[in-house]
């Protein structure tokens, strides 16, 4: 296989002959680039070779279901990831359009050993990429994402004959048979369903509809220009439209998707927005209940409530704080035998007997209509309100590109380690610990704290913070890590603020 370019100019013989992969798309657990600024079809051919390769360095059997978002140019990116694939004579079994977890249930459904789900997630079009696996329920991590990167860009690609292809239908009500089973909602509920125009529009409805619940629709009709907005249940535009609607309809909550539908967010009945580590710390009091002394995994992004929250501790729960990205909390999971992993971002890890262990937003939507047909007195804004009162912040991105971003963790992370080993305090409080197992977890001495970490797929660092005592030391604590922050000139600006 032919080394690929990092550039090529666009509108060029070259361009439309000679694979061009940037090679910072090659992120810690998936592969995201702009297409075609960052990578163009060859490209993604090569790259397809690239993944065939390792599969059969690894022994492998060579099989693998491949599916694409709904996206305009998600198609044609696909067929060029299979036609390297098929180079690498790997036979391709195509789910055709897809939901990422619909892709992994393939993997359990369709018995095969690995795949390949083309998806941009909630990036904006204009961007593409590929989550991939071969073990899984688990997605490939760091190690596996570096052994494919230097496959890729070292033109190590090997052709092998007995490649092949076929198209497999059905899957898609596989999937959702699976995900109803025979449940069947007992209380009346009116849910808006949100799905910025994005893939999940091709599900969520229906799986409602089954489930027994009344839909509110909101922009559930198919529409890869995102006329709306970009489908991110994390942004605080879709957010606010989803508030808007249930203030409108009187429904009883909202549920809103993500572009490829392994995310899930939540509004309560009051029009609230609910962080989804509040939301899984609400679920993982339910579970908790049906399954005490329970292991629940909580990236670091998340609410400290895990740990802390009395309901939580009554019920045996043991928290684990870990690594923010779905490879990774998918992993953590099933090293510890967690009943579920949560993630601030809305992935939520619903393991055996719950789910199978893999990030999929219609089952927590499922889990989520269970849970209030579980408690039939209690509204979502009881449930919230149930919870010990903290104040969060949004998560807050600014920019800082992706060549420098790590480099420019690793001092922040040196400053703020020296504020605790100086015994500094931070908004007032004496710092407790720096917990660095992903950036700097700054946790104060009454259980508040400050984080900043890199983001693995776009480039910005990634800011939260949450106190347990008021809104002005959550301020006060962002206040102390945006100063340590600007310490470093090539950081941008935030894309929202508090």
């Amino acid at each position: 296989m032919t080394k690929p370019a990092a550039t090529v100019s666009q509108n060029t013989w070259a361009f439309l002959r000679d694979p061009m992969i940037t090679p910072t798309g090659f992120r810690e657990y998936d592969a995201r680039w702009k297409f075609p600024d960052e990578i163009n079809l060859p490209g993604i051919t090569a790259l397809g070779l690239g993944l065939g390769t390792q599969m059969r360095r690894r022994g492998i059997d060579p099989v693998i279901a491949v599916g694409n978002d709904y996206r305009d140019y998600s198609l044609s990116i696909k067929n060029a990831l299979i036609v390297g694939l098929m180079q690498a004579g790997i036979h391709v079994k195509d789910i055709g359009p897809a939901l990422s977890p619909m892709a992994y249930f393939s993997q359990f459904h369709l018995d095969v050993p690995a795949v390949a789900m083309v998806t941009a997630s909630h990036n904006p079009n204009g961007w593409t990429g590929v989550k991939m696996g071969f073990d899984r329920p688990l997605t490939h991590g760091p190690d596996e994402m570096g052994e494919l990167r230097d496959i890729v860009l070292g033109g190590e690609g090997e052709p092998h004959s007995g490649g092949g292809y076929e198209f497999v239908d059905g899957v898609r009500e596989a999937y959702l048979d699976d995900l109803v089973g025979d449940f069947k909602m007992s209380r009346k509920l009116r849910v808006v369903c949100a799905t910025g125009n994005g893939t999940a529009s091709a599900f969520a409805p229906e799986l409602f509809e089954r489930l027994g619940v009344e839909v509110i629709p909101s922009h559930n009709t198919l529409d890869y220009t995102f006329p709306n907005y970009n489908p991110n249940p994390e942004a605080m535009e879709m957010l606010h439209d989803m508030a808007a609607s249930v203030k409108d309809s009187g429904a009883d909550f909202a549920l809103g998707f993500d572009g490829d539908g392994d995310r899930c967010g939540v509004v309560d009945d009051e029009g609230e927005e609910i962080f989804a580590d509040k939301m899984g710390v609400i679920m993982a009091r339910d579970l908790s209940k049906l399954h005490p002394n329970a292991t629940f995994v909580a990236d670091v992004k998340s609410t400290g409530l895990f740990a802390a929250d009395p309901e939580l501790q009554k019920n045996g729960v043991k928290a684990d704080y870990w690594k923010t990205g779905h490879s990774h909390m998918k992993r953590r999971v099933k090293e510890l035998g967690a009943l579920a992993g949560f993630e601030k971002s809305g992935h939520y890890f619903l393991a055996e007997p719950v789910g199978r262990g893999y990030d999929c937003g219609m089952r927590v939507a499922v889990e989520i209509c269970k849970l209030m047909d579980r408690n039939p007195d209690m509204s979502m804004s009881d449930l919230r309100r149930a919870l010990p009162i903290t104040w969060s912040t949004p998560t807050m991105s600014p920019h800082c590109a992706d060549t420098e971003k790590y480099e420019v963790l690793d001092r922040l992370v040196q400053k703020l380690v020296a504020k605790h080993e100086a015994g500094e305090t931070f908004a007032g409080q004496p710092i407790k610990e720096v917990v660095t197992v992903n950036g700097a977890r700054v946790i104060l001495e009454n259980g508040s704290w400050g984080l900043v970490r890199a983001s693995s797929n776009t480039p910005n660092l990634v800011v939260v913070c949450e106190s347990a005592t008021s809104d002005d030391e959550m301020r006060a604590i962002f206040k102390e890590i945006d100063t340590v922050i600007r310490t470093e000139p090539s950081v941008g600006e935030y894309d929202q603020s508090i």
